[in-house]
């Protein structure tokens, strides 16, 4: 299979949060990299296609949406608006 992400990822095991309408459901983030993320979630199916996500570790909270689901495995895409680094290119 021929990887097609932009940016390496990193493996990682670090909760947070989906926040959606002011609830919020927790999840595990099993892999990041600077354009998205894949989380492991309880349910796939309740998650709406674009929502908040804030990580415990620092509280950062990113605008994403679903790229992919795979069962309880879901593969999310930071929103533009929220890197900091592209504010910075010209």
């Amino acid at each position: 299979m021929q990887e097609r992400r932009k940016h390496a990822r990193e493996l990682v095991d670090q909760t947070a949060y989906i926040s959606v309408d002011g609830s919020s459901t927790r999840c595990q983030i099993v892999n990041i990299s600077a354009d998205g993320a894949a989380l492991e979630v309880h349910n796939a199916t309740y998650i709406p296609s674009r929502f908040k996500l804030m990580l415990a570790e620092d509280r950062q909270v990113r605008e994403c949406k679903i790229v992919w689901i795979m069962q309880n495995r879901i593969g999310v895409q930071w929103l533009a608006a929220d890197l900091p680094d592209q504010a910075a290119d010209p």
